[in-house]
């Protein structure tokens, strides 16, 4: 398990707003675990603070062009380049003190930032981190633009970058997000705007910091009195933003983000239906029933690496807690593509219960071959017994697996498990496996 991290020491930097050409000092200071990421007004009465996340983020009309928090009529702006550099380092915990309204524009990218928390230093913490692992498709779109968000056991962005203009054509780049690839492929990319938008923009309160420095502004022939870092930085960018725009979520994420023209208004509604999701799932009792002190976690790609079975007949998408040969926590998503509602109740589908018991059992065998003299093994059937089900299991729900070791020896094994809905029990069974080399 990856641990949460923090700052060694504190840090500071200046500069001015890109819209507001407030000039702004920023104090980054270390946090301790499961803070999170903290904005505080040093310069307002009694240091009003907001911690990120997507119930203070204001809206598009509020904050056009950029992203934006606030609480109780206080504003953090234009916070998505200093929160994608956060991401992108991995930084969990920190408390960020501003004496103005607007985070500093810079060089128009995540350079400086980045720079800033080398010179403060890392320092891992004692808690894990806590991801946010994406379970089912999300999609937002606007016009010809489009978001999808897919489940994945990484952190990955495609991105399509399509302007009206000869110098913006269609752009495509895809990237696994981690501190290396962010170091190296994104944190310099520097924000940009059409030449014939930028008046129009300066026309209504915006860019008053910004200069051919720190925005790449795109003419008819070219870059004005700049050059490129990177022959497509203006996509580059556009994954920095994006990036930015899902650190709001508070928390690192795993999924891949097909983004295709995609901007602030666009990166905003995915990041609110994420936190949808996110709620629907810790209501369910995920994020808070299951502690996890020496418990691991199993993705789909881990979990084929101890079961034999493949899709159609794989029922466990996730393992959320494991202690080997003594309790697990699995995840099944039922969704109605599953390919048994084609023909059980198709006109009123209801999970049939030989696949509950299937997924409990499938959650049970990767508690026993987790064992390290089980490794390699295969788990059969061996008995079923107290076989009780007690609600219909249907699309959209989601199977919350737990499984209990009874009795675990050398060549066999009894587990109680039960299927859980929103917290209340489905299913429960007492299964008994053989085990047997492979």
């Amino acid at each position: 398990m990856e641990k949460q991290r923090t700052i060694q020491r504190q840090v500071s930097i200046k500069g001015l707003g890109l819209h507001t050409a407030h000039k702004v000092k920023v104090t980054f200071k270390p946090a301790e675990p499961d803070t999170g990421i903290v904005f505080i007004r040093t310069d307002l009465p009694d240091k009003p603070s907001i911690k990120v996340g997507v119930d203070c983020l204001l809206s598009q009309d509020s904050s056009p062009r950029r992203s934006s928090i606030s609480k109780n009529g206080v504003e953090i702006q234009t916070i998505e380049h200093l929160m994608a550099t956060l991401g992108g380092v991995g930084l969990d915990n920190i408390y960020i003190e501003m004496d103005n309204n607007e985070v500093p524009g810079l060089d128009g990218s995540g350079l400086n930032f980045l720079e800033v928390f080398n010179k403060a230093g890392l320092k891992e913490q004692e808690q894990n981190r806590k991801y946010f692992s994406v379970k089912e498709p999300v999609s937002v779109e606007e016009d010809s633009s489009l978001i999808v968000a897919l489940p994945s056991s990484e952190y990955k962005i495609s991105y399509t970058l399509q302007y009206n203009h000869p110098l913006l054509k269609v752009g495509f780049l895809e990237l696994a997000i981690d501190s290396e690839n962010f170091r190296k492929e994104l944190a310099a990319a520097r924000t940009f705007c059409l030449e014939v938008e930028a008046q129009e923009l300066q026309g209504q309160g915006l860019g008053k910091g910004a200069n051919y420095e720190n925005t790449l502004v795109v003419g008819d022939s070219g870059v004005i009195k700049n050059t490129l870092r990177f022959e497509d930085e203006f996509t580059r960018h556009k994954i920095l933003d994006l990036m930015g725009d899902l650190n709001v979520l508070g928390q690192p994420i795993k999924a891949h983000i097909v983004a295709i023209k995609s901007g602030h208004s666009l990166n905003l509604k995915l990041v609110k239906k994420l936190a949808q999701q996110k709620e629907k799932y810790s209501s369910a009792g995920i994020a808070t029933d299951y502690k996890f002190q020496q418990q691991g976690e199993l993705d789909i790609t881990e979990i084929k690496k101890i079961l034999p079975h493949r899709e159609p007949f794989l029922f466990v998408d996730r393992i959320v807690s494991l202690e080997a040969g003594k309790r697990a926590v699995g995840i099944k998503n039922v969704s109605i593509n599953d390919y048994f509602f084609k023909g059980h109740f198709p006109d009123k589908p209801v999970m049939p219960g030989v696949i509950i018991v299937e997924s409990m059992a499938q959650v049970g065998g990767v508690m026993m071959l987790s064992l390290h003299e089980n490794r390699g093994k295969l788990a059969y059937f061996m008995a079923i017994d107290k076989v009780k089900f007690r609600k219909p299991v249907v699309p959209g729900d989601q199977l919350v697996l737990e499984i209990e070791a009874i009795k675990i020896k050398s060549r066999t094994g009894q587990v109680y498990g039960k299927a859980l809905v929103n917290g209340k029990i489905v299913a429960e069974a007492e299964l008994m496996f053989v085990l047997a080399e492979s």
